[in-house]
């Protein structure tokens, strides 16, 4: 990834932010809502089916939880978790969900899952999943929705004929974060993960929401898509033409999934703005974004517009 820089950059609270842009990428997204007898065992389901959820590059999807619903908030009227699913197209979310949902949900006690995004356009959920039934399964409308009720061993495995999707979605939104203290780093980058967790139709999918493998577009291996960036890499600092100054120790990098470009802008507002505050006494010395120079993704998140 690059992080050209288009003009000086400016500090704010003693953190210095690029004049730069991330670039993320259109995506087909999707919602689903998990429920269960208690709120433990949603999370549970939610957090397996999300799963290997990191990267469309090696994982088919990127995959989160967008935030838990009380019991007046599901369909059913039990504790209940809403998941995002991203990927390139309609077909691979269908794929993706097909599979996370019969390995994860499916088997997961007391769980069911519906719909979590309404739109027009929608994909087959309960397709292949109801075969588990063996022929005992029964479908139930209510209104214009459409169910599917499989016995399992614990009672019935309820699930929805078809979620919404939209082609709207936007992945790969990003922030780079460098400091000079690798814990104060880490507990910065969390404060920033948990503001946006709190961004509606948003997730951050790398494991906590935090990445430390940040990647350039190709390799000097042939066939693989993606290597380490090395422009970012405090230990190869003397070895290539770094992005670094002689006292960043660490650099960590925060992604950001959404339903839409209105979700991802906010979502790295309010990361901007959980860094500028908490960074400054944890050794946080600059933010950056990973890009491609404009070229490869449709969307253009400045740093400097969305500072709160």
């Amino acid at each position: 990834m690059s992080n050209a820089q288009d003009k000086a950059p400016i500090t704010v609270n003693g953190i210095t932010i690029d004049d730069t842009f991330a670039e993320a990428f259109g995506m087909t997204g999707t919602g689903i809502v998990i429920t269960a007898d208690t709120a433990k065992w949603a999370m549970q389901a939610a957090i397996t089916m999300t799963g290997y959820g990191t990267s469309v590059i090696g994982c088919g999807a990127e995959c989160g939880i967008d935030r838990e619903l009380s019991p007046d908030e599901t369909p059913d009227g039990r504790p209940g978790v809403r998941c995002l699913v991203f990927s390139f197209s309609p077909d691979l979310v269908e794929k993706q969900i097909k599979s996370r949902v019969g390995q994860c949900v499916l088997t997961s006690p007391g769980s069911a899952c519906y719909n979590g995004l309404e739109s027009k356009t929608k994909i087959k959920l309960a397709a292949g999943i109801r075969y588990f039934g063996d022929g005992w399964q029964t479908a139930k409308k209510l209104g214009s929705r459409r169910f599917w009720r499989v016995p399992v061993m614990d009672g019935e495995f309820v699930v929805e004929d078809a979620i919404g999707i939209t082609t709207d979605a936007v992945g790969g939104g990003n922030m780079l974060v460098l400091g000079t203290d690798r814990r104060g780093l880490l507990e910065t980058c969390e404060a920033a993960v948990a503001a946006i967790g709190r961004v509606p139709d948003v997730i951050t999918p790398f494991p906590g929401g935090i990445v430390r493998s940040g990647s350039k577009v190709g390799s000097k291996y042939a066939g693989v898509i993606a290597s380490t960036n090395d422009a970012f890499c405090p230990t190869l600092r003397g070895a290539v033409r770094s992005e670094l100054s002689a006292d960043t120790l660490a650099v960590l990098e925060i992604v950001i999934d959404g339903l839409s470009s209105q979700s991802v802008a906010d979502a790295t507002r309010a990361g901007l703005k959980a860094i500028l505050e908490t960074g400054p006494a944890k050794g946080v010395t600059r933010i950056s974004a990973g890009n491609y120079g404009g070229n490869l993704g449709q969307h253009h998140y400045h740093l400097k517009e969305l500072l709160p």
